[in-house]
């Protein structure tokens, strides 16, 4: 008995072992065919640089125009407000470069029948979908957020160790996670309705507030909604929480069963939506 028990268990880890290979390879085609399709047109590959560049000096302008006048937010200086942009700037930064382009399409396809073409490959549709349309262009403005992570860190006078780092690096990709499904999600509505602009434009308006005002500074049913049921109030206020020393165990549980939640809350509304969906052909 015991020699068949691992001889299964030998088995899915072979198994799970070839799957992640096989996905490994994907990958790199995806973005090998990605960067070839962007260096045909030289404008393509570097137009981003220039306008995602500019893009983050507006955002620094708007942000010294709000806190000029505003000593701090809560407990929370000026040197944790830099740090907060920064990280919520990061935030929007990976998600601009890795999968936003792709997970953008989603409406689209489902609309034009276009989707056919990703559920006909021995591929899973969300992981090419998330993948193949990597925006390079958008790696200036990751470089650019580092460098407020670190000013603000240091203008906020917190105690750099390597505990406070990996902390806030956990947070920062569990949060990055929790961005990720957000996106999905509210495209994956798409299945089920004709058009998803007024939810996109609710996504576009959250992120803007939530841009400007941290998760700290809300109250009563404010923080309810931006903590629970609309969390883009954690993406980057728990990072920095963690990294000031702030964050109580409460609140990360609490931050951590959001994730969970909608993690399974995304992959539900996408498997029952691939199953809802009615070919071009049919």
């Amino acid at each position: 008995m015991k020699k068949d028990e691992i001889k299964r268990k030998s088995a899915a880890n072979n198994t799970w072992l070839s799957k992640a290979r096989k996905y490994q390879r994907i990958l790199k085609v995806l973005v090998r065919l990605r960067f070839q399709n962007l260096m045909v047109f030289r404008l393509d590959f570097l137009g981003p640089f220039f306008v995602d560049g500019s893009l983050f000096i507006i955002q620094l302008l708007i942000f010294k125009a709000i806190y000029a006048n505003v000593d701090s937010i809560g407990s929370w200086g000026s040197g944790a407000m830099i740090l907060y942009i920064g990280t919520f700037s990061l935030l929007n930064a990976a998600s601009m470069t890795i999968c936003f382009f792709g997970i953008l399409g989603i409406p689209y396809k489902i609309r034009s029948g276009e989707m056919d073409l990703y559920l006909s490959k021995p591929v899973s549709p969300l992981f090419r979908l998330t993948f193949e349309c990597i925006n390079p262009g958008s790696l200036l403005l990751v470089v650019f957020s580092i460098f407020i992570i670190v000013y603000g860190a240091k203008a906020s006078n917190c105690r750099i160790t390597v505990h406070a780092v990996a902390s806030y690096l956990f947070w920062l990709v569990l949060m990055a996670f929790l961005y990720y499904i957000m996106e999905v999600l509210i495209r994956s509505v798409s299945f089920y309705l004709i058009s998803t602009t007024r939810i996109e434009q609710l996504e576009e308006a959250l992120l803007s507030l939530c841009f400007k005002l941290p998760g700290i500074a809300m109250y009563g049913i404010y923080k309810v909604i931006f903590y629970c049921i609309l969390p883009y109030g954690i993406m980057a206020t728990l990072p920095v929480q963690s990294m000031l020393g702030e964050l109580t165990w409460k609140t990360a549980l609490q931050g951590i069963f959001v994730v969970a939640v909608f993690a399974v809350i995304t992959a539900l509304v996408w498997k029952k939506g691939i199953r809802h969906y009615n070919s071009a052909g049919s």
